[in-house]
């Protein structure tokens, strides 16, 4: 198959939006991201976070040897015409069905009616068109006219996808008929049931809208397991296939797993020889070492290795290969939390600085410390995907497994990092446990739990697993608002700051804080206007303004007054007019929210924590 390119995405684009086994919608054709068996992994940096490569090893297995970036280049600089400008991540066309614009000829791009225009210097006009098109009436002069791909497509929770079945669909079932297929409008509105898909040679018809809810279910066929990014078929697949719409963001969930940079040694040197492991794991000499270090150096692989020298690498090098190193980490958070909460905060570490403030007056009854991140890095991986339902859309991923982004066991797994800053509070444990304690907050918790189990009910789900607790709904609304308000004033935009909530409870825990903190790959997030906002002369500010706007909402009284119990939904008082964050911000998709427990509303007065503020 010949190489053309066909556009440009950023890098973490990669992990969030475009991953493999997602579309592409691109201006004039629509491509699905290869699995990573097809990517070149000598093209992808490494990227050393050996807590979160742990982790991902427990997951996927103990093959996977490394994270590395998604390759890269820079199109302006490269010749389009040399080697280099193939360095990117394959695709392919799908779905495979092109409609003509012209005339609304419905038919594969493989049929030999459509031609790819491809153009090496603007990828971005690559495109298919009809050749030599008549118009819908077949009385026009032969003219190339563009193709656009069908925009209708078909996905299961199996994490299948593929196109749809138009000639199944057209003549209700299987047929012998072989005529082309037209698609046309009827009607000044574009809404399903005024789109049509016509048989020129049997006129059989059928509007769009019988693929759509229970029509769509007695009108599509099973499904075919199809995976396209693996060019592969799975059998037997029982899940009911559903009519989505290309583009829709119910086609691609990305299920990744996420760290914080952290110390976990008491020296920055040991700190960079563990996370770096990989270079050094095989070095035996301090010839060898200065060898490797003088590499890192140039590479910059490993930043922060420049300031030792090369008999101290070495001496950490062996320190660290005589060290324990059995015990492995379960929890991914509870490492952080550990350190965030350390008496002794590290303050200059190679990703991770740190610094104490003092906690805003008035805030004293509610808060313990304050901490301004300064330097911070979040390391991200992708271990896979679903479609139709979120993977955390409270225990989704039982009926929606994970989806596989390569054939076979991957050796290696796409990860990106971002350099950033935050702000960690952590709130006082006697005055949660006093508050928990109190009528007003335990009765919207059951309220809050009723819903939780009709939600996960009404989706065939085990109605008890899964709810997080009353403390968690807290500290994730408290961090949603501060999110809100820290926005307005920090320079960021809303959806590069992103949030860590610690509520764990289980265990013999007592987690109680969050970290809101940036995660702008572009800008890397160190424009420094963040962390000055965590001083407590501007955070004391911000917190009692983000308080104050949520004592009303502007969908009040209905947002005050909704009960998840009645819509079987996974949040309270709580809507995108008031605590609603960017999905790349909320670690739980808006879920589990309720500006009750924070502050007093038109509806419930007797359950927020600072009620006595």
């Amino acid at each position: 198959m010949s190489q053309t390119p066909v556009g440009e995405v950023r890098p973490s684009q990669l992990l969030w939006t475009y991953g493999p086994g997602s579309l592409v919608d691109l201006p004039n054709l629509s491509v699905v991201t290869m699995g990573i068996d097809r990517w070149d992994p000598n093209r992808c940096q490494p990227v050393q976070e050996a807590r979160l490569l742990s982790t991902v090893r427990r997951v996927l297995g103990d093959q996977v040897e490394s994270l590395r970036m998604p390759p890269m280049t820079d199109s302006d600089t490269v010749d389009p015409f040399s080697a280099e400008a193939y360095v990117g991540v394959p695709v392919k066309p799908f779905p495979r069905w092109m409609r003509c614009v012209k005339c609304g000829l419905l038919s594969p791009f493989d049929s030999g009616l459509f031609e790819l225009k491809a153009n090496r210097f603007r990828p971005e006009w690559t495109r298919f068109v009809h050749k030599g098109c008549t118009g819908s009436r077949g009385d026009q002069k032969p003219r190339d006219a563009d193709a656009v791909p069908a925009r209708f497509l078909l996905a299961c929770r199996q994490g299948h996808l593929d196109d749809f079945p138009w000639h199944w669909f057209v003549h209700a079932g299987p047929s012998s008929c072989k005529g082309t297929l037209r698609f046309f409008e009827s009607g000044a509105s574009l809404q399903t049931e005024n789109l049509w898909v016509r048989c020129d040679s049997c006129e059989a018809a059928r509007s769009m809208a019988q693929a759509f809810g229970q029509a769509g279910r007695d009108n599509l066929p099973g499904c075919r397991g199809r995976h396209p990014h693996l060019n592969r078929f799975e059998e037997n697949c029982k899940e009911a296939p559903r009519a989505i719409l290309l583009g829709a963001t119910n086609g691609w969930f990305p299920i990744t797993l996420s760290v914080l940079a952290i110390p976990q040694t008491g020296s920055p040197l040991a700190q960079l020889i563990g996370d770096g492991w990989t270079f050094f794991e095989d070095v035996e000499s301090e010839l060898e070492a200065k060898v490797v270090v003088k590499t890192l150096k140039k590479s910059a692989q490993l930043p922060g290795i420049e300031a030792f020298s090369p008999d101290q690498v070495w001496e950490a090098i062996e320190a660290h290969r005589n060290q324990d190193s059995s015990e492995e980490e379960i929890d991914l958070k509870g490492p952080e939390w550990d350190v965030l909460t350390s008496p002794t905060p590290p303050s200059d570490y190679p990703h991770f600085m740190s610094k104490e403030v003092s906690v805003p007056t008035g805030f004293e009854p509610f808060l313990t410390r304050v901490l301004l991140l300064e330097r911070l890095r979040e390391v991200n991986a992708l271990i896979g995907f679903t479609r139709v339902e979120s993977p955390n859309e409270g225990g989704a991923d039982e009926r929606a497994p994970r989806a596989a982004i390569g054939k076979g066991a991957p050796n290696w797994i796409p990860a990106t990092q971002v350099h950033g800053e935050g702000i960690f509070l952590q709130f006082d444990e006697d005055a949660l446990k006093d508050w928990a304690a109190h009528t007003g907050p335990r009765a919207l918790g059951s309220i809050l739990r009723r819903g939780h189990r009709g939600w996960r009910a009404r989706r065939g789900l085990d109605p008890d697993p899964g709810f997080p607790g009353l403390r968690y709904a807290l500290l994730h609304t408290i961090s949603h608002l501060l999110i809100r308000e820290l926005a307005l004033d920090c320079g960021y935009n809303a959806a590069s700051i992103r949030e860590r909530v610690y509520a764990e409870t289980e265990g013999g825990k007592s987690q109680a804080g969050i970290l809101i903190y940036t995660a702008a790959a572009d800008s890397d997030g160190t424009l420094g206007g963040l962390v000055d906002l965590g001083k407590p002369e501007n955070l004391g500010r911000l917190l009692r303004q983000s308080l104050d706007r949520a004592k009303v909402c502007a969908s009040d009284p209905l947002c005050a007054e909704h009960d998840p119990r009645k819509d079987q939904t996974l949040h309270g008082a709580s809507c995108h007019a008031c605590s609603f964050v960017s999905e790349t911000s909320c670690e739980c998709g808006n879920r589990y929210l309720d500006r009750a427990l924070v502050i007093p509303t038109l509806q419930v007065s007797d359950a927020a924590f600072f009620k006595g503020l």
